[in-house]
């Protein structure tokens, strides 16, 4: 029996019909008709010479043979994107939209910094921005939810990505006016034994590093008071719940003198984490993202010089 040719057009169908399993919504994203989309995928079932979806009023379901089959018609859409965004990509520099991961415990107070200057370098460039815990923005640049991210170090694992550390960011020790370390510019490390000390929700890795720290000097992380994010931990510092360790970059864009929160240093201790530009080694994109790195690196020195520090 002779069977029709098989288009990227048909399998682009297949593909968003197996991820929403409705008719009239995969044709939404794909700009086309329902009937079209129709069409599309019985000449793809006629070229195939299989049943992919089972059909109902309510919703569809892929068949034995679609639930075979979907995985590859992935790979093939995938491979003809980054064919076309590779092609795409030669000679035009950044002059395209990716999409950025980022924690919200730096996002909001790094990217109003870089954002325009970088904006100013390259008209042509967009940041799709989403936030979200560093754990879960690496695995949504290995599962091709990101293109790239910013986030702190180290990673959960470094196969098959391509690292750039940008800079180092301290972690200022802030307690609140009325507390027995105010009014100081130095404490001992002794002196914070036993101190409760404040931090966010342990899906962050901010958390874990905070914990480590404690562990350092004998202080308790309080767990039953964790906060959502660096505003409401501050918030929870300035009802004299405890102590805490603030980004500097939150501190320079949130906290402005006369406050009610002092900021002091340990001595002898320069505590801070080191954040990086992230991609998939495979990517066609790299040498754009390696320029992007370069011109943060560069905007960052500029702009936030006695905030953070150059890595080595």
């Amino acid at each position: 029996m002779h069977r029709s040719q098989i288009t990227l057009r048909q399998l682009e169908s297949f593909v968003t019909l197996a991820d929403t399993l409705n008719f009239r919504q995969a044709a939404a994203r794909l700009g086309i008709s329902q009937p079209t989309l129709t069409s599309q995928i019985g000449k793809l079932e006629g070229g195939l010479g299989a049943r992919l979806f089972e059909r109902s009023h309510a919703k569809s379901a892929l068949t034995a043979a679609g639930r075979e089959l979907i995985g590859q018609a992935r790979r093939v859409v995938h491979e003809f994107e980054t064919l076309q965004a590779q092609a795409s990509a030669m000679g035009e520099g950044l002059a395209a939209t990716f999409r950025l991961g980022i924690s919200p415990t730096l996002g909001p107070f790094l990217l109003p910094h870089i954002l325009p200057d970088l904006h100013a370098l390259h008209s042509r460039l967009k940041l799709f921005v989403r936030e979200d815990a560093p754990r879960d923005i690496e695995r949504g640049l290995l599962s091709n939810d990101h293109d790239l991210i910013l986030t702190s170090l180290p990673l959960a694992s470094r196969d098959h990505l391509t690292v750039v550390p940008l800079f180092r960011e301290p972690l200022k020790l802030v307690v609140p006016n009325d507390h027995r370390l105010a009014g100081r510019k130095l404490v001992r490390a002794e002196e914070l034994a036993d101190e409760p000390v404040l931090t966010i929700q342990e899906h962050h890795l901010f958390h874990r590093q905070v914990e480590e720290l404690c562990r350092g000097f004998g202080a308790r992380v309080l767990h039953d008071c964790e906060g959502t994010s660096l505003d409401t931990l501050r918030q929870m510092l300035e009802m004299g719940m405890g102590i805490a360790f603030l980004p500097a970059l939150y501190v320079h864009a949130e906290l402005r003198e006369p406050s009610t929160l002092h900021f002091t240093r340990v001595r002898g201790k320069n505590f801070e984490r080191t954040l990086a530009l992230v991609w998939r080694a495979t990517s066609p994109n790299s040498e754009d993202f390696e320029q992007l790195a370069r011109d943060i690196k560069q905007v960052v020195a500029a702009r936030l010089s006695t905030v953070v520090h150059p890595v080595d």
